[in-house]
């Protein structure tokens, strides 16, 4: 009889070795929910890799090869760090500038400001009253 209750025991034992308060079914759905996360994530930075290449490519145009080295290996630093995604895009900026490249045109930081030729007016807000 002592025989099999100590089997039983290293049965039961071997198959909780969950921690008290979860149960298989959390455990799944959470490891679910982190397959998702690194599939999305993979997939973001992937987009990321792909748009940075074409920024890059036409800022130095025939180094397409070179830039594409620096995406590898800056997405494998990227990878260490906690949130790769946010960080590759500067990770790839200071290893070209270490390169010491020259961009073919003018940096298109400015996309969004007037030209010079128009004239901002110094507008007020005016109040209307409405007698309804």
């Amino acid at each position: 009889m002592s025989l099999s209750f100590f089997l039983n025991y290293i049965d039961d034992q071997s198959t909780n070795n969950q921690p008290k308060g979860t149960n298989q079914m959390q455990t799944d759905q959470e490891s679910a929910a982190s397959v998702r996360f690194l599939q999305t994530l993979t997939g973001a930075l992937s987009d990321l890799k792909k748009r940075l290449k074409y920024d890059y490519e036409q800022a130095y145009p025939g180094l397409g090869d070179i830039i594409q080295l620096v995406l590898d290996e800056e997405e494998a630093n990227a990878w260490e760090l906690s949130f790769p995604h946010l960080f590759l895009p500067d990770l790839v900026e200071a290893h070209i500038a270490k390169l010491g490249l020259q961009p073919v045109g003018p940096p298109h930081d400015d996309v969004l400001t007037p030209p010079d030729s128009i004239e901002m007016g110094n507008y007020q807000p005016v109040l209307a009253y409405a007698n309804c």
